[in-house]
């Protein structure tokens, strides 16, 4: 009877512990990789401020930030005077001065005009000045892909850091449960007199050391989800998992590679329009050299009312309206050389940015270079400790089985098992590192935008 209510709670409990399984797992949310790119183009901080800056540039490229259109100005007024006068009239037949004195004498004056000026010519500076501001809108697109791509590059790192974590994590659980059952053994052959306290002792320590690196794993862990999230723009639990999946993109050929990043690296294209932003500054600058012709109309009324008058010869009303136009031509012949200055030094920027690109260009080309060829060693790194794995894997499992016959030592199985958990941990970072390098060289040569997961 006991046997039989035992398998029942054995299987009841069995049912339970599924039941668990499974509702840990589906509590844990798994966030694709394509996910949280999705979530960071939309929510990350930086890209937000990218795309109003670029919204900026934009409306300075509007006809209203131009001077193409006219400015129209309207202006009105009103007068309100309160005076004391005194005239003193002289008769040209007698030559007698008589006066005629006036208190409280009231004036008032209203006035409207309404003017239109218009700028014909200026010697071409607003056109320049309206192209300027178009390669300043293609500098600002371009300054907003590299923040894309920076966050690209800074997304992955954080998310195959968690992944790197979740696996070491996973390896330092499977070997704490390893050193469990080993000290369970321990404890069972010290009890029956089959081994020293010592071996119990040392097992208790390599638990302890195991749960010590995993509770160290985890927290990193944790720290690595919430920096993610600072990425992803969003505040979200730390209670979800990550794709381990690697692939690797086997079509990379170094001399396309070069070529992509020669007419598409980000920095290099930023200086390219940066050239081209200086050299409609030279012309903006030589405008002045040139004179301006200027177009001007207005149409004014106003209107005076006098309601005491002194003088008996004075009007008590007067208005007037009309439209006034005109052409205006400026010239600065000579301004001082300010102009002359303002070329020179615009042309001197320009050569400046030209060695800068050139500059760019060589570093580029050489960063491009070391990372391919650290690729590639990370690459046969890879599988190098992939076979490390294999080959620990092996020994730990002949070892493992030796330790149980009493055939090895418990000193001899614990390195067999630490070999076996550092070859795993520097086969996951050779891994991940591999695909860091890899997406390295994509933002190089522009084409990280173009990934897909």
């Amino acid at each position: 009877m006991l046997k039989i209510v035992q398998m029942k709670l054995n299987k009841n409990s069995i049912i339970y512990l599924l039941v668990f399984v499974a509702f840990q797992g589906f509590s844990q949310e798994i966030l694709t990789k394509k996910e949280a790119l999705e979530i960071a183009l939309e929510k990350n901080f930086g890209i937000k401020i990218a795309n109003n800056n670029l919204e900026v540039a934009k409306n300075n490229t509007s006809i209203f930030n131009t001077r193409y259109l006219p400015t129209a100005t309207l202006n009105s007024g009103a007068d309100y005077r309160t005076n004391n006068q005194k005239i003193v009239f002289t008769d040209p037949q007698t030559g007698n001065d008589s006066e005629r004195v006036g208190n409280g004498v009231v004036t008032k004056n209203y006035n409207a005009s309404m003017g239109l000026n218009y700028t014909i010519f200026d010697g071409l500076g607003r056109k320049y000045n309206y192209k300027q501001l178009k390669e300043t809108y293609n500098l600002t697109e371009i300054q907003a892909r590299e923040t894309i791509e920076n966050t690209y590059l800074q997304l992955f790192t954080l998310y195959f850091q968690i992944a790197r974590l979740s696996e070491n994590t996973n390896n330092l659980k499977e070997a704490l449960g390893i050193s469990k059952k080993r000290l369970k053994r321990a404890k069972y052959q010290y009890d029956y007199g089959q081994s020293t306290k010592l071996e119990m002792l040392n097992a208790e320590v390599d638990v302890n050391n195991d749960s010590i690196s995993l509770i160290t794993a985890q927290q990193q862990l944790s720290n690595a989800k919430r920096g993610l999230n600072v990425v992803l723009g969003v505040e979200k639990d730390v209670n979800y998992v990550v794709e381990t999946q690697v692939d690797f993109n086997k079509m990379l050929v170094f001399g396309e590679l070069e070529q992509k990043t020669l007419a598409n690296n980000s920095l290099l294209k930023q200086n390219e329009q940066n050239i081209a932003i200086s050299e409609f500054n030279i012309k903006i600058n030589k405008a002045n050299y040139f004179p301006s012709l200027n177009f001007n109309a207005s149409y004014g009324f106003n209107r005076t009312e006098n309601e005491n008058l002194v003088n008996p010869f004075g009007a008590r009303l007067i208005t007037s309206d009309g439209l006034n136009a005109g052409v205006t031509l400026s010239w600065n012949i000579f301004d001082g050389g300010t102009t002359k200055t303002r070329v020179a030094n615009a042309k001197i920027a320009l050569e400046n940015q030209e060695i800068l690109l050139e500059q760019q260009k060589v570093t580029i080309k050489n960063t491009l270079k070391n990372t391919w060829e650290n690729y590639n060693n990370q690459l046969f790194i890879l599988k190098a400790q992939e076979q490390n794995v294999l080959t620990t894997q092996n020994n730990f499992d002949r070892t493992q089985e030796r330790f149980k016959l009493g055939q090895v030592t418990s000193i001899e199985f614990r390195q067999a098992q630490i070999n076996l958990i550092n070859a795993k941990t520097a086969y996951n970072n050779a891994k991940f590192d591999a695909k860091l390098i890899e997406l390295q060289l994509l933002q190089l040569s522009g084409d990280i935008l173009n990934v897909t997961f």
